[in-house]
């Protein structure tokens, strides 16, 4: 029997990746018809998905290494002996805090690119000398040039929260990429990606017909992988795991499928997480791999701030102008959810006009770690000791354990600042709309304005809980709202979807100032 191929973890370059037996999910045939199709393009993509392996990979076609491709479905349908120079900027290596630093670091790559093909640059400019570079390797190789740049947005990105540097770094990016217009005759291919599409930087207004193939869905599985891919090339890690967790494999499939899949561009087709996949046949157990390797601070603390956690506990629709643009001075919290990983394409509707797009979180992955990290946020509770406070509170509502679930409700609202208990109402609502997601609970009602009901259903295994919150920031009697909530509950007749099921509760919650009490009601 021979030994499982090496998985690609953390591995960036094609060549090292077909050189050294790793295992390769054979993309070419997307990237053909890429190729073939155009000339600029433009792809964003979470981080970590594979961006810069795709870049890699073109480079080596253009550069005509055949050998590299053999068994790929590429192989058979290129002309290899057209070998173009190749122009590979990856902004990920590149120094950025400060205009002066990117214009060096920038100026320093352009002369090492002509150094590299035996060419010499005059004193320009940066934008000046680059348009040389494509020009010089134009003629001297009677090949049009492929420029691929890898992570574009990175000086932005990295400067969001030091506006005069992000400014200044865009003025730059700007008059660079400029110049991808001004020698477009001496230009192949063009190959962009990154995780926003900014305003302002002008390759999208500059560029002459570039394709923004981020939502196309011919180029919907590009990176990630299809179900079928995971299937068939990761069979044997699917043993292994199987095995080694002592799962079944079908069970186990279900598990990795609702943690890592779900991520879709088109609406239609969806891939895992690449990243997560590789990383959990790797240590062979599930876990939240790839949110760990960024915690998004800015982004939890934008959403606590303007309030806005209801973008991830149900899907919301869209018109895709959203898309054509994000604004790194005003930003609007739906596109940077959507281009950083966080909400992904759950449906479309292109009778619309403008189409429109379904959002929604992507898997157990994204819902479990973020909402985790928003409760803590929230609530000021240690996130290392959320999940052991969730388990309890989870078992709590199985027992009808009230007493239970009130102190650990108190135990977890202990952490707050004092001044965030006065006159807050919106911020417990928010609070416990994360606390029913997180528990499990789907939400099927709006918080209304003026009584603060939040209706939510959590269906365990023979066990249906139906929830009514209410928040008030004056004292009241507790006992009083209870009955009230509990009433509404039954008023409004929730329970009767559920009466087939072993074991249908009420659960009412209530908030009066610093006041907490519950009570819980069978039904059946």
């Amino acid at each position: 029997m021979q030994p499982m191929k090496k998985l690609p973890i953390g591995i960036q370059t094609f060549s090292e990746l077909r050189t050294k037996d790793y295992l390769y999910i054979d993309k070419t045939e997307d990237i053909h018809r890429m190729i073939t199709s155009g000339k600029p393009f433009f792809l964003s993509r979470p981080r970590r998905f594979g961006k810069s392996l795709l870049v890699s990979t073109l480079e080596e076609i253009f550069k005509g290494n055949k050998q590299l491709f053999e068994g790929l479905y590429i192989y058979d349908h290129w002309d290899w002996t057209q070998q173009h120079p190749v122009i590979r900027l990856d902004f990920g290596g590149r120094s950025n805090n400060s205009a002066e630093i990117l214009n060096l670091s920038l100026t320093n790559f352009i002369e090492a690119e002509a150094r590299k093909y035996g060419l010499s640059l005059t004193e320009a400019p940066l934008p000046d000398k680059f348009e040389e570079l494509i020009k010089k390797l134009h003629f001297s190789t009677n090949r049009q040039v492929v420029v691929l740049i890898d992570e574009y947005d990175k000086p932005i990105i990295d400067n969001l929260f030091v506006p005069e540097i992000m400014e200044e770094n865009k003025k730059i990016l700007h008059n660079f990429y400029q110049i991808l217009k001004a020698a477009d005759e001496h230009l192949r291919f063009i190959f962009l990606t990154g995780v926003s599409k900014f305003a302002g930087v002008s390759i999208f207004s500059g560029l002459n017909n570039l394709n923004d193939i981020t939502l196309d869905e011919r180029y919907a599985s590009l990176c990630g992988y299809t179900q079928q891919e995971l299937e068939t090339c990761f069979d044997e890690y699917l043993d292994d795991v199987a095995q080694h967790l002592d799962r079944d494999k079908t069970q186990l499939l279900n598990d990795i499928r609702s943690w890592y899949n779900g991520y879709s561009w088109d609406g239609r087709t969806s891939v895992y997480n690449p990243f997560s996949t590789l990383l959990l046949f790797d240590k062979r157990y599930i876990d939240n791999y790839w949110f760990r390797t960024g915690t998004p601070t800015f982004l939890i603390e934008t959403l606590k701030s303007r309030n806005q956690i209801k973008l991830l506990l149900e899907p919301i629709t869209v018109d895709s102008s959203l898309f054509e643009s994000f604004d790194p001075v005003r930003i609007n919290e739906i596109p940077l959810l959507f281009q950083t990983g966080y909400l992904t394409v759950k449906g479309k509707d292109f009778r619309a006009i403008p189409p429109q797009y379904i959002l929604g979180i992507p898997n157990n992955e994204v819902k479990e770690s973020l909402l985790k990290h928003l409760l803590s946020a929230y609530s000021y509770y240690p996130l290392e000791s959320a999940q052991e406070l969730r388990q309890r509170m989870q078992q709590q509502l199985l027992v009808g354990n009230v007493a239970g679930l009130e102190q650990s409700l108190r135990e977890m609202l202990a952490y707050i600042p004092y001044p965030l208990h006065i006159g807050r109402e919106a911020y417990y609502h928010s609070l416990m709309l994360l606390w029913l997601k997180l528990l499990g609970f789907d939400i099927i009602g709006e918080v209304t304005s003026n009584i603060g009901s939040i209706d939510a259903v959590w269906k365990f295994p023979g066990h249906t809980i139906v929830a009514e919150v209410k928040c008030q920031v004056k004292k009241g009697r507790i006992s009083t709202l209870l009955t009230k909530a509990i009433r509404q509950i039954e008023g409004k007749r929730y329970c009767e979807r559920f009466m087939n099921e072993p074991k249908t509760s009420l659960l009412a919650v209530v908030f009066a100032g610093k006041e907490i009490g519950c009570r819980m009601k069978v039904v059946k």
